[in-house]
């Protein structure tokens, strides 16, 4: 068990905070019990872990192989991304996972075009979760899952859900015609007036422009959540419209 907490440390965590270093070292941040320990019950590779001497204590039985340091409050207080800072924090390698081959889908998958905001994604992580979907596939434009207010937001979901990162038009032009590809676009379809299945493919655009132009000629089923008399609202929140899609979904 260490207790030293070298100025070279605090510097390579905090770097993580930016993309770039993330590519570099190939490493994550994941900060909170609920992350942590999610985290540890996954295949995904810890490097180390810097906690509280309280939370080492509580959570002995789970650490044992692991390399862990003791860090004060004071310390976590200079390398936390979160306004109040946890007890713990650990450092993940990021994984690699195997190009995503459309032919052998056979559950639902999502794609997210150009996700830009970092709550956005990991609600919309955290919702494929909840509702038993466990590939996710985003543009190469959508935020880096690992960015660290992506993982806070996924509440330990990052660790059970598949992400990958593709040019989605290249993707979906190996699409077979027999896997249904559903777009939410507002002049769709109302959710509640056709048949869903649960293999399938659900194609959820950027908060600002919707769905790409060069993707729309892939979309087999345009579908809408359709607004309530004197709605004056021009759109939902990208993951809370990703929510209801899913819900319908899964509730047949």
């Amino acid at each position: 068990m260490k207790t030293m907490f070298s100025k070279a440390k605090i510097k390579l965590i905090n770097s993580l905070k930016m993309s770039k270093y993330r590519n570099e070292h190939r490493m994550f941040i994941a900060e909170g019990s609920t992350n942590v320990l999610d985290f540890l019950q996954s295949p995904i590779r810890i490097a180390e872990l810097f906690a509280t001497q309280n939370w080492l204590d509580k959570h002995a039985d789970r650490l044992k192989g692991i390399n862990c340091s003791v860090v004060n409050q004071k310390d976590f207080e200079k390398i936390t991304a979160l306004k109040t800072a946890s007890e713990v924090l650990a450092l993940f390698a990021i994984p690699e996972y195997p190009l995503l081959d459309l032919t052998k889908i056979n559950s639902l998958v999502l794609i997210l075009d150009d996700i830009k905001d970092p709550g956005n994604l990991g609600t919309i992580i955290r919702t494929a979760d909840w509702f038993g979907i466990h590939q996710v596939v985003c543009s190469t434009e959508t935020v880096d899952a690992f960015n660290p207010k992506v993982v806070q937001a996924s509440m330990g979901s990052l660790a059970r859900v598949v992400i990958h990162y593709h040019d989605l038009f290249k993707i979906l032009q190996s699409k077979p015609e027999n896997l249904p590809l559903y777009g939410a676009v507002l002049d769709g379809k109302p959710l509640m007036e056709f048949n869903k299945c649960d293999k399938g493919i659900v194609l959820i655009g950027s908060e600002a422009h919707g769905i790409t132009n060069n993707l729309l000629q892939f979309i087999d089923h345009k579908i809408t959540i359709p607004t309530f008399a004197g709605s004056k609202a021009e759109s939902l929140n990208a993951s809370i419209a990703t929510a209801i899609i899913c819900y319908s979904f899964r509730n047949q």
